[in-house]
């Protein structure tokens, strides 16, 4: 997993270059329009209802634009929303409360989306051991931000990306020769380079579950695509040798009975590739 020096440095990029993208070498229509001394009040307004994500970021945010900017928080992230909540208020410069604008707004639009969906699925698993994951299936460039989403709404991460997890999927091991093969080598690379990384591997059938059982040393069988009947032989199989995931097209209506069969995780990419933006607004107040 990522480091807590590693995840404030992703974020500062983030801002760095969203602003860097959207303002360019000024925002001229403020500039055009608005005093350089002109101070203002505006107030962050739902229009939609759901679990709010992104206030933290907000706040770093105008600090980044402007750090006289006074932000006032009212709803915190995590918390349930509905239309015509203030979120928060942020008062100085008109000019730096409109040059952050649209940053703060994109980013918690799409956050306060991804919540919204995993504390939906969370809902859904409530009672079973399950915990649901998200997956790489992020948005290019932004995956610190969707993956803070999904934990603000109760879901967990999965790996962060390609370098803090090992997971053997299907291409790995067809190419490699083999499960075993593949587990081998994988155990091999990872004492060779001195690297102590955690080993998933993914099973598309129950005979393959059966030769990954095999191998000592890893941490969690990806039960991938399997139907529900097979998944609880799968689970049976497994027992306390190693943890377990489900995937592949888990959706709302089903997500509850492969929790059922046992499986101690469910990932699913739908928590960030399939959301519908909440919708928010900054106003100003007079």
């Amino acid at each position: 997993m990522i480091t807590k020096d590693y995840f404030e440095k992703e974020v500062t990029y983030i801002i760095e270059n969203a602003i860097r993208e959207d303002v360019g070498d000024g925002d001229h229509s403020s500039l055009a329009c608005i005093p350089e001394n002109a101070r203002g009040r505006a107030k962050l307004l739902v229009k939609d209802k759901g679990v709010i994500a992104g206030v933290a970021f907000a706040q770093r945010v105008f600090n980044f634009v402007d750090k006289n900017l006074r932000v006032d928080v009212k709803i915190e992230d995590g918390t349930a929303v509905s239309y015509g909540d203030v979120v928060l208020y942020v008062e100085g410069s008109s000019q730096s409360i409109l040059k952050a604008e649209r940053t703060v707004l994109n980013a918690m639009q799409r956050m306060s989306a991804i919540a919204t969906k995993t504390r939906n699925f969370v809902d859904l698993l409530k009672g079973t051991k399950t915990k649901i994951l998200d997956t790489r299936k992020t948005t290019p460039g932004i995956r610190v931000l969707e993956k803070w989403a999904v934990k603000i709404g109760g879901g967990e991460n999965h790996r962060f990306a390609l370098y803090d997890m090992i997971m053997l999927k299907d291409n790995h091991i067809d190419f490699a020769g083999g499960i075993t093969k593949a587990i081998d080598l994988t155990k091999e690379y990872l004492s060779e380079n001195e690297k102590d990384l955690r080993i998933i591997v993914e099973a598309r059938d129950l005979t393959e579950v059966e030769e990954i059982l095999k191998s000592d040393g890893v941490y969690r069988i990806l039960i991938d695509n399997f139907d529900y009947e097979d998944t609880k032989k799968a689970v049976a199989m497994i027992g306390n040798k190693c943890l377990t995931e489900s995937s592949g097209n888990i959706n709302e209506a089903t997500v509850r009975h492969y929790a059922e069969c046992g499986v101690d995780y469910i990932s699913c990419g739908a928590l960030t590739h399939s959301v519908h933006n909440m919708d928010l607004s900054l106003k100003a107040v007079n």
